[in-house]
Parts: structure tokens; sequence; C-alpha cells
């Protein structure tokens, strides 16, 4: 084998090499999902459109009737102190455990 025949074989290889390189790169850069990018969101929106009952609700400008003013005020101030002091749920791996729900009656 001569020097020309190997560097041919070379050249044929490193043709070869920089082809498959070039080719697995621009791979990486294409997209493989064109029906799915298409349709991105549209689940999401789908599912906000089920989900709302009235779309102009904010343009509605009608008092809210059926509630008076004493209750609603007391009804806010129990839910902004559920925030502030919290109900403690006691000890919560116990439930049920050692004690007994019966009122003192046999059945």
């Amino acid at each position: 084998m001569t020097i020309r025949h190997l560097l041919a074989r070379l050249s044929r290889l490193a043709v070869t090499a920089l082809a498959a390189g070039t080719i697995a790169g621009l791979a990486g850069c294409m997209t493989t999902t064109p029906v799915y990018d298409a349709h991105f969101g549209e689940a999401v929106r789908t599912v906000r459109a089920m989900q709302t009952l009235n779309p102009d609700a904010s343009a509605n400008a009608d008092p809210v009737t059926g509630v008076d003013a004493r209750s609603a005020t007391f009804a806010l101030d129990r839910y902004n102190s559920s925030y502030r002091n919290p109900p403690s749920d006691g000890n919560a791996y116990a439930i049920g455990v050692g004690t007994s729900s019966s009122s003192g009656s046999t059945p």
C-alpha cells in the first residue's frame, strides 16, 4: 500500500467523520415535536374555558344580594382570624387510639 492510497483512505474517513458529526450536530437542533409545539397550552386554555361560568363577570356592576352586611362582616372576620390563630388538630397520630367513643350504653 502506498502513501497515496493511505492518504486517500484517511481523507475519505475524515470526510465521513466530519459529515457524521455535522449530521449529529444538526439533529440536536431539530425539533422532534412539531405537532406538540403547535398545540402547546391548548389543554390549559380549554380547561380554563370549561371552568369559567361567566367570562363577562368582571363587567357586572350589580351588587351581590342574599347576604346582609352584618353576616358578611362576621364571616370575613372569622375567615381572617382562622389564619391568625389556626385551629390545632391535636395529635394527628393518635386518632382513635386508646379512646372509646361509646356513650355508656351497650348494644
